[in-house]
């Protein structure tokens, strides 16, 4: 088993498992009243008092239902449809549109616990991508219309546009109660009338996380530059530039742009390669360092990023940096294992220490490192998660190597670990 560094006192590497999912059915969770599907009322004026709706054009009816037979009631919103994955809850209190186009998303049904969405629209500068990347988003209430300076569009619309359907007017909160008890489970949120019994069949039958390669699904497909800020003025918070940009290369298994912007504005050139590039394209661009980014899915599936990650490894010298899923895969690259965390880590107030600091950490995953699984000869783990002391963090002892479980880039969350950028960098400033 590896061992924290031995500075962090009173922190066990030990994770805390969170409960796994024991499948279908499972028993409703004992610490609440049983979950029964909401009531929907309706007015003469066509709202709906069980989602808070004022002034809501439409009440078509829609469905939730879970692999172990839950079914929850609810009105509808964007799309018409229905979308099928796997059901998980993010705890942010902010940036709903950031979450939504975030292709760590992929292939999830994402519910939220803030009360309410869509009261700041939809804007421009906030996308971490060009389109949403959730399969549906489950909502206890939608605002009937934005109110944001910045605001170009209001949710529902955008929702409508990209073809991602919603549900509204459920009680999220004993729903979030659900699915950590049992853990993150497959559901269906379906606006089109089709039955319980038929969508319950269709969810049954649909894979898991477990296995799934998504980050080949959302990678890009040819090499491409970035040198863009954030374009939120506000928000590009420039640092100290060199006289000459590092030169880094990004392999993007659905990578946010805010990482991007990160990278920029700690003076880097960007060049982004496909999840399936090789060591011999990487090189053909000189870079002075390698990123690996962020993604959904099951990291032990990237059979090609873990390959990758493998070989660069063999460079000794060359720095390396991943986040999130690029974390997992350098773990794996070193002959670690990953396990599915039961409900995952979801939201923007996590909190992680290193010796004799905490960081407020903003966190999207459901995979972590088996710390007992790393090579303690080469790595030490330098964070680990507060809650339940996952791997947060960790950093190789003699190769300018480290990855990080949390998002440093935020957006939305903290800017606490924004440092990381600048410690990716002052490795590269140490090869010059």
């Amino acid at each position: 088993m590896i061992a924290a560094d031995p500075s962090m006192a009173g922190l066990s590497s030990r994770p805390v498992r969170q409960p796994a999912s024991t499948g279908y059915p499972r028993p409703m969770p004992s610490s609440s009243a049983p979950l029964s599907p909401q009531p929907i009322t309706h007015d003469p004026t066509g709202r709906s008092e069980a989602a808070g709706w004022n002034g809501a054009a439409t009440t078509t009816p829609a469905l939730l239902v879970l692999a172990d037979g839950l079914v929850l009631r609810g009105l509808a919103f964007g799309a018409r449809g229905t979308a099928i994955g796997e059901v998980v809850f993010n705890t942010g209190m902010t940036g709903y549109q950031e979450v939504m186009t975030d292709p760590s998303y992929a292939g999830q049904l994402v519910t939220f616990t803030y009360p309410e969405l869509g009261n700041t629209g939809v804007n421009a500068e906030d996308l971490e991508a060009d389109r949403p990347h959730l399969r549906a988003v489950i909502a206890r209430q939608l605002a009937p219309r934005p109110s944001s300076w910045r605001c170009r569009q209001d949710l529902d619309g955008w929702l409508r546009q990209h073809a991602v359907v919603g549900i509204r007017g459920i009680d999220t909160r004993a729903l979030v109660r659900h699915l950590r008890e049992g853990g993150a489970i497959n559901g269906a949120v379906s606006s089109d009338g089709s039955s319980p019994a038929a969508l319950l069949e269709r969810v049954r039958s649909a894979p898991s996380m477990d296995g799934l390669n998504l980050a080949a699904t959302v990678s890009t497909a040819e090499p491409y530059s970035w040198s863009a800020l954030c374009p939120a003025g506000f928000d590009a918070r420039p640092q100290p530039r060199p006289e000459r940009p590092y030169r880094v290369v990004a392999i993007d298994f659905g990578i946010k742009r805010a990482i991007l912007e990160r990278l920029v504005a700690h003076g880097c050139s960007v060049t982004v390669l496909p999840a399936d590039a090789s060591l011999k394209q990487v090189l053909a661009h000189g870079p002075e360092g390698v990123f690996l980014s962020n993604g959904p899915g099951d990291p032990a599936a990237v059979e090609e990023g873990i390959s990758l990650a493998r070989e660069l490894l063999e460079q000794p010298d060359l720095p390396l940096f991943g986040i999130c899923l690029g974390h997992q895969i350098l773990g794996l690259a070193l002959g670690a294992r990953t396990f599915k965390l039961g409900y995952g880590h979801r939201g923007l107030n996590h909190p992680c220490g290193s010796p004799g600091s905490v960081e407020i950490t903003s966190q999207n995953h459901g995979f972590a490192i088996d710390p007992e699984s790393l090579p303690a000869d080469r790595v030490t783990v330098t964070h680990l998660n507060l809650n339940d002391r996952t791997v947060a963090a960790l950093a190789l002892r003699h190769q300018p190597v480290f990855g990080v479980q949390y998002h440093p880039e935020a957006s939305p969350g903290p800017h606490d670990a924004d440092h990381h950028f600048a410690r990716f960098v002052e490795l590269m400033a140490r090869r010059r």
